[in-house]
């Protein structure tokens, strides 16, 4: 085993922050155990939304996805990453223990072509062109899906718009409900505040304003003012998929992280600009309608749409000081 200095395991977590996270919280931090070259992941609850995502589900997810960058990013160094999910009952905060230490195996290499998209994967919330995804990709993002032991579910014209319902009916009931909007209205950023924040999604994230079309889009400006929200036609056809596993604990929502994670670096690597939506799954009751009618198993954990568009910009990240402990 080789030691690990601290640049090494810096550059690492700097790379898992790169992952998505509901509103670009970030609800992470890790403590790196030099002597024993562990890294932990913990959540981190001061960045939770309790209205939102009161079961911390949505939280789970995105620290799913910070350690599947933190996978990535191992495999790229030539390591290969022992993970274990939970591994102290006592402790829910601590979400996964990374063994870091031993040298790379045949068993990373699924990882090594994926690094190039972390740093090229952003959200975006622009209109896409009405263009089918060819078959063999759908393919490939079924495959990274499952990979991780998740299901990736391509709906079809009609459980689409039950999903697009669904997301309509999640945006009335912010409307109806005063504290609808207080999570959202917590982690957007506009104005000067835009410039200079390290977390949230700012103004300039949010994309234009629906004009037409039906793509499943979150209106984080609402009724405040922001400079340069224009409007523009969004698709007719939106290209969806759903992310389900197949039941619904802690463990489940951190694997569907990173099972969403591998499978936006794959999509990025194949051209696709995308997006993710959780509004309709933020109500429990609307959550269980998403699921395949067909089969009526699995619990949806994401919905994704994507599409051949523009790249979303970079969204800002939180220092590695403050997200990294040395111990």
């Amino acid at each position: 085993m080789r030691p690990l200095d601290v640049q090494t395991v810096s550059t690492l977590v700097e790379e898992a922050t790169a992952a998505p996270s509901m509103h670009n919280a970030q609800p992470w931090s890790f403590r790196f155990v030099a002597a024993e070259g562990l890294l932990l992941l913990f959540a981190d609850l001061d960045r939770a939304m309790h209205r939102s995502d009161p079961g911390n589900r949505a939280l789970h997810i995105g620290c799913g996805a910070a350690l599947f960058n933190l996978r990535v990013a191992a495999a790229h160094a030539g390591l290969a990453p022992q993970v274990v999910l939970l591994p102290d009952p006592a402790d829910p905060l601590l979400l996964a223990a990374v063994q870091l230490t031993e040298p790379g195996a045949p068993a990373a290499d699924d990882l090594r072509p994926l690094y190039p998209a972390i740093g090229q994967r952003h959200t975006s919330r622009h209109p896409f062109d009405e263009k089918d995804i060819p078959d063999d990709v759908q393919a490939g993002l079924r495959a990274a899906a499952a990979r991780e032991g998740a299901e990736l579910l391509f709906p079809g014209p009609w459980h689409i718009d039950t999903l697009l319902e669904l997301v309509r009916d999640a945006e009335s009931r912010d409307i109806l409900d005063p504290g609808g909007r207080a999570d959202l209205d917590h982690w957007t950023r506009i104005g000067p505040e835009a410039e200079t924040a390290t977390d949230g999604v700012p103004e300039y994230a949010f994309g234009p304003r629906p004009s037409g079309g039906r793509a499943p889009l979150r209106d984080f400006a609402g009724r405040r003012a922001v400079a340069e929200h224009d409007s523009a036609p969004f698709e007719q056809n939106p290209h969806l998929a759903l992310l389900s596993t197949h039941t619904d604990t802690p463990a489940d929502w951190l694997l569907a992280g990173q099972a969403l994670e591998r499978v936006l670096l794959r999509a990025t690597l194949a051209g696709l600009a995308t997006a993710l939506t959780s509004h309709a799954l933020e109500s429990r009751e609307l959550r269980l309608l998403a699921r395949d009618p067909v089969s009526g198993t699995g619990h949806v954990q994401m919905v994704l749409r994507l599409g051949y568009g523009p790249p979303g910009p970079a969204t800002p990240r939180r220092p590695v000081r403050d997200v990294l402990d040395i111990a």
